[in-house]
């Protein structure tokens, strides 16, 4: 009886205890949100209030960084690395399978980059193998490999397939083309789990240096290479998860524009004019800008990206992201003054 009349009042007790400790801790669940928020990025959110980099001025700050795709508000490139760019275009020409000069050769563009490049220039390369514009002698190869960032081929990391560079060699062979045959490269690349390398700049930095890192070795495998065209990524704001939500998407755009802006400042390692020592890299230029703050519409040409464009996990491109990437693409080699040389089969005046 006593241990029952205990029972009877300790029970209630440790009741009232547990719902306390609840209360407790749905009171501090928004403080922890919040936290985990910091530590992982956001996802689950249809737009950030970002401003796309091609949409902000030289007076806009990000950070610290001001707008425009080459910097102070600029989204074409500076005027003497346009100018370089155009003697690298000049360069380009059909090369046998052992690089030399012939008539009937070929000119390859090879992407570089993880599975979000693959899902999207494997669709580029449906539109551009129908497109009428592109010059008969441009073989388009998709090196790209799922789950390979940019840690993985700028340490060149072994899996039971080999190295992404062996699976791109692979590729190309596929193709019936060389690695002497290829003269430009569209590389897009991510750093999975960026927020474990801290909040920016830190993580961006490292996304940079490792992108440095592949096209040394791009220029060291494909000797003929002339042009790199470096994209960043879509919005990640759709993702459910820290693979590469925001804002790591949206700041990944400034690795490319630090490494473009290291070149155009003379940097040793991004040299590629053999008149100022050892070439080390193609010439790196923007390709496609493909940021856009979700369902808001960029002021440059209107691009959204809805929820229906990201996959299940918010992360890669669904069926109408990879078409919306693939159409930038096609109307970047079909239309850019620094592509369509070399790309379209009549050459407009460079």
């Amino acid at each position: 009886m006593r241990i029952r009349r205990f029972m009877l009042l300790f029970i209630p007790l440790l009741v009232a205890m547990a719902i306390g400790q609840r209360i407790a801790e749905a009171g501090a669940a928004p403080d922890r949100l919040a936290q985990r928020a910091a530590r992982q990025g956001l996802f689950g959110v249809e737009k950030t209030g970002f401003v796309p980099l091609c949409d902000m001025t030289r007076d806009d700050r990000y950070k610290g960084e001001d707008g425009g795709l080459y910097g102070e508000g600029r989204n074409e490139p500076p005027a003497p690395h346009a100018a370089a760019a155009r003697r690298m275009l000049a360069q380009i020409q059909p090369l046998d399978a052992e690089g030399r000069p012939s008539p009937d050769g070929r000119i390859v563009l090879l992407s570089i980059g993880m599975s979000n490049t693959t899902q999207e220039f494997s669709r580029f390369k449906q539109l551009t193998d129908s497109d009428p514009k592109r010059s008969p002698r441009v073989v388009v190869v998709d090196g790209a490999i799922g789950g390979m960032d940019v840690e993985a081929w700028a340490k060149s990391r072994r899996t039971e397939y080999g190295t992404p560079w062996e699976g791109a060699d692979r590729r190309l062979a596929k193709a019936g083309v060389t690695p002497g045959q290829v003269q430009a490269l569209w590389l897009k690349q991510a750093k999975i789990g960026p927020a474990r390398s801290g909040e920016f700049p830190a993580h961006a930095r490292e996304l940079a240096d490792g992108m440095v890192t592949i096209l040394n070795m791009a220029r060291e495998r494909y000797p003929n290479l002339r042009l790199a065209y470096l994209s960043s990524r879509t919005y990640g704001g759709h993702s459910n998860g820290a693979l590469n939500p925001e804002p790591y998407a949206y700041e990944s755009a400034f690795s490319v524009r630090w490494v473009i802006r290291e070149q155009m400042q003379g940097d040793a390692q991004l040299n590629f004019d053999p008149d100022k020592g050892a070439v080390r890299s193609p010439l790196v230029l923007w390709g496609p800008y493909l940021w856009t703050d979700g369902v808001t519409a960029r002021k440059r040409d209107g691009l959204v990206w809805m929820r229906e464009d990201a996959a299940k996990d918010g992360t890669h491109p669904s069926d109408s992201g990879r078409q919306k990437v693939a159409q930038l693409l096609l109307e970047f080699f079909q239309t850019n003054p620094l592509a369509r040389g070399w790309y379209l089969s009549e050459s407009p005046t460079r």
